[in-house]
């Protein structure tokens, strides 16, 4: 399938609903659906914003848990991204945790896509960026969510 690299969703008018979604998606929106189906059997909810600085529609992967002491607390996972046919997940892993992510059992592509990753400016985190118009790779994407929902 023919994918331009050009972001969707880009009319702060016009909300994220399924249907905006699927159509920016295309034959993509089965994957895009089955993947928002998984996120439930990990405890993690979207929350769909308008972002001035970027321009676009942007969803948070969240994921909340109760502390120690009874607080709520929330923890973004991922950021995602409607493309042009297919849809972009950013995972960012705090620099220290490289190696702890490079151990996990994943393919060599994927640990090459990790080790590659440079850290961004003076944050202390590195993204993984997957372009995703398939279910073929979920299976490490939902390892690394996983993973970073386990980063406190």
């Amino acid at each position: 399938m023919k994918t331009n690299k050009e972001q969707m969703l880009r009319n702060p008018d016009i909300q994220a609903s399924s249907d905006v979604i699927a159509k920016a998606l295309g034959e993509s929106n089965n994957a895009y659906i089955k993947f928002i189906n998984e996120l439930a059997s990990h405890d993690i909810h979207l929350k769909w914003r308008y972002y001035n600085d970027g321009k676009a529609w942007l969803a948070k992967g969240l994921f909340k848990w109760t502390g120690v002491r009874g607080g709520q607390n929330e923890t973004t996972v991922f950021w995602l991204s409607i493309w042009d046919g297919f849809f972009k997940l950013t995972i960012y892993i705090p620099e220290k945790n490289r190696t702890d992510v490079l151990n996990l059992p994943l393919d060599n592509e994927i640990k090459l896509i990790i080790a590659a990753s440079q850290q961004m400016g003076k944050l202390k985190y590195f993204p993984i960026v997957f372009d995703l118009c398939s279910d073929e790779i979920f299976e490490a994407v939902f390892l690394l969510v996983d993973f970073r929902k386990s980063i406190k």
